[in-house]
């Protein structure tokens, strides 16, 4: 994973408008590794047959709740 300057940029501003806080280039480009790093593990696309295993568990779930 590769942040640009203007990713970089571009974090330091939504940082200090979100925690009122200025942060370093490299506190930036850091924070940045670790966040996208944090989404590539969270955000995975599903394939068919995960989403229609994941649907059958809720179905399961739900009948077991009732």
């Amino acid at each position: 994973m590769r942040l640009t300057d203007e990713h970089i940029t571009q974090f330091q501003t939504l940082y200090k408008e979100r925690f009122g806080a200025e942060i370093s280039r490299e506190d930036a480009h850091e924070k940045g590794i670790k966040l996208l790093r944090l989404m590539s593990l969270i955000y995975k696309p599903m394939t068919e047959e995960e989403f229609t295993r994941e649907q059958e568990r809720c179905r399961e779930l739900a009948n077991l709740k009732t």
